[in-house]
């Protein structure tokens, strides 16, 4: 046999009496029905064919089977069905060897743990990740994870989602060799060399022993990151189960759950989220047009938020020039990014050579003709309209003419900024959130004149950072803010009409909210939104509602967590409700007679959700985000709204 379709998406062909099965269903080669079908077809003749002494799997390009087909989510199921699939692998006569060329996620790593060996290259990621999608595994997953790793460890792999590196799969060993070299031939000589051998067939072996203590740890710290989702709770049970259950119970009980989950609202929320993320980046008019080329990057400013865009910018692999007013200036920002990479190395998350290759690329000085080389330069100054339009109008003496420059202002009109410079074509807002880099989102703020290759740009730019762009128009607070100020304001005109700063806080704590509203403005300190609202108390409408009693805790020295007190007191670091604040509160009330009234936790986060979903809905109307789940990505990716819920403007429209 040479070589044969099974489908239009598998082939096959025998080399040394070994049957090398591909599957080629770019670009992730899903497991759609068609791979399906034409892994059930090569099966079938590698069964027949007494010349096939064993089966390889493998998959074209650089991955392995990429999961799932998202065309057919929602969809009524086709056979055969994936677990059909995978139990034919497993219970085959014959050797199957899967060869895992590049990422093996999901149903991927599902099809690969049925096979008798697996191997794989350095490059390759592995893992199940279907709990960020709100349902578990449902094809074995975590009925052959922990009987080949232990329960432990599949509980911490399954409930998190997290995909490790090939070499921490060796370890672990769900996989049995790493190649370096020639992966097929390699997996072409394991199979031959287990032909004449007993199969080792996942699903009959017994799940190795934990201690107690180890399986108890892994359990609380997978519920203790849920924050209320379902899914990785239902996975530490079926984890659990496979050790005291026979497979095929387990697998009844798997699939079971995974229907179940499937259908849930929780499910929905976080399909919506996952395509929401597949349609952010897309910008309409900007199909075909090219971005421009960026190698190194300039930044004015290398404080706390220029320090992170600088490190950022490193990993992605960019040359970074950081500009400040002094030579020490310069010096300290130096060590800030040189201490964030420290801290990486610290953690395991970056090897020596890494960080070292990273300072290779950085240069910190005082003098901004450094920039006439930039490709994009990025102002990470203090917020003021004066400063950064001044800073700009410098860099159009510095810099060539199609330089980029960004300004990653939060709240001031990048329009302005950019009339004030010589080329506006050529300025985007770039706003980062803090610490740049670690947080995912970035809003890329398209103003009146920037040029489509400059957005085009800032798009690419993003992506290589691994940021999640969202393209806003001009507004003040841009998106998030926006939204944020929409959200803060009706929190506290509730805290006005009866309810307690905790009682709002522990009502969206309970929603799925990492902290409560007043909790972070605390740790985010309060005396910066005073400023801001003094500098617009002039243009204020006098008949707009306005609540004082932020403004009276800053009078009072309450600037949040560093100064040990604010909407919460802090004794000993401990978060605690200071009845100072709650009297200040009733004063305040009084002042206007308003009879404060209660609220359940349902109607804070009814009334929450509502001013959040109505602002949204202003945005859209007036053109700055261009879809509803652009809205939801950036209060999830930026503001801690509950991933599982599917963002404010899902959430408002299914209550």
């Amino acid at each position: 046999m040479s070589a044969s379709r099974f489908s239009d998406t598998v082939s096959a062909t025998l080399t040394d009496d070994v049957l090398v099965v591909t599957i080629d269903n770019p670009p992730v080669n899903a497991l759609s029905a068609d791979v399906r079908a034409g892994l059930m077809t090569a099966l079938d003749r590698a069964e027949k064919d007494n010349a096939v002494v064993a089966v390889i799997l493998t998959g074209a390009g650089n991955t392995f089977i990429g999961g799932a087909d998202i065309k057919e989510f929602g969809k009524p199921p086709v056979e055969p069905l994936l677990p059909q699939v995978i139990a034919r692998i497993e219970d085959f006569s014959k050797p199957v060897v899967a060869a895992m060329n590049g990422a093996t996620l999901g149903g991927g790593l599902e099809v690969a743990l049925a096979c008798h060996k697996r191997d794989a290259v350095p490059s390759a990621k592995i893992g199940l990740p279907e709990v960020k999608l709100g349902i578990v595994p449902g094809a074995g997953g975590t009925q052959r994870l922990p009987r080949l790793i232990g329960t432990a460890a599949a509980i911490e792999l399954i409930s998190n989602g997290r995909v490790v590196s090939a070499s921490e799969a060796n370890k672990l060993s769900i996989i049995d060799s790493l190649v370096e070299n020639s992966l097929i031939a390699a997996a072409i000589a394991a199979a031959k060399s287990a032909a004449d051998l007993p199969l080792r067939r996942t699903g009959k072996l017994p799940v190795p022993s934990d201690s107690e203590e180890a399986i108890d740890k892994a359990v609380a710290e997978a519920l203790r990151k849920a924050r209320g989702q379902h899914a990785p709770a239902e996975a530490v049970r079926l984890v659990r189960l496979a050790a005291t259950t026979l497979l095929d119970e387990g697998l009844a009980e798997e699939r079971r759950t995974f229907v179940a989950l499937r259908d849930s609202e929780e499910a929905a929320a976080l399909r919506h989220v996952f395509f929401a993320e597949r349609a952010a980046g897309k910008v309409e008019g900007l199909e075909k047009v090219a971005p421009r080329k960026i190698e190194t990057v300039g930044l004015v400013g290398t404080g706390l938020m220029g320090s992170g865009i600088a490190v950022a910018a490193l990993n992605a692999g960019y040359r970074v020039v950081g500009i400040e007013q002094t030579r020490e200036a310069a010096d300290k920002g130096r060590e800030r990014i040189t201490g964030i990479l420290d801290k990486a190395v610290q953690s395991g998350r970056l090897d020596t050579a890494g960080r070292d290759d990273r300072l290779s690329r950085l240069a910190v000085a005082a003098d901004a003709q450094e920039f006439a080389q930039a490709d994009l330069i990025i102002e990470a100054v203090f917020d003021d309209l004066t400063v950064k339009t001044e800073l700009f109008q410098r860099l159009d003496g510095i810099v060539r003419a199609d330089t980029i420059l960004a300004t990653n202002t939060s709240y001031l009109d990048p329009n302005i900024i950019a009339a004030a410079t010589a080329h506006p074509e050529r300025v985007v807002g770039l706003h980062f959130f803090s610490p740049a880099n670690i947080m995912r989102l970035l809003e890329v703020v398209n103003c009146h004149k920037t040029a489509p290759d400059v957005l085009a740009s800032a798009l690419a730019f993003a992506k290589r950072l691994g940021k999640l762009p969202v393209v806003c128009g001009v507004t003040e607070g841009f998106i998030g803010n926006r939204i944020f100020s929409a959200y803060r304001r009706e929190a506290e005109f509730m805290v006005e009409d009866g309810a307690l700063p905790h009682e709002i806080d522990a009502a969206l704590e309970a929603y799925g909210f990492p902290m409560g509203l007043f909790a972070v403005y605390d740790m985010a300190g309060l005396e910066i939104a005073w400023a801001r609202r003094k500098r617009q108390a002039p243009t204020r409408d006098p008949a707009a509602r306005y609540v004082v009693i932020a403004d009276r805790l800053c009078e009072a020295g309450r600037f949040g967590q560093k100064a040990g007190r604010g909407w919460y007191s802090y004794p000993d670091g401990q978060r605690t409700v200071d009845p100072e604040v709650t009297a200040l509160i009733e004063a305040a009330r009084a002042e206007k007679g308003i009879a404060p009234k209660s609220f359940t936790a349902d109607e804070i986060v009814t009334r929450l959700l509502k001013a959040m979903a109505d602002e949204g809905e202003a945005l859209l109307a007036e053109g700055i985000a261009a879809r509803a789940s652009d809205i939801d990505l950036v209060m999830i990716n930026g503001y801690g709204f509950p991933p599982h819920k599917g963002g404010p403007m899902f959430a408002g429209g299914r209550r």
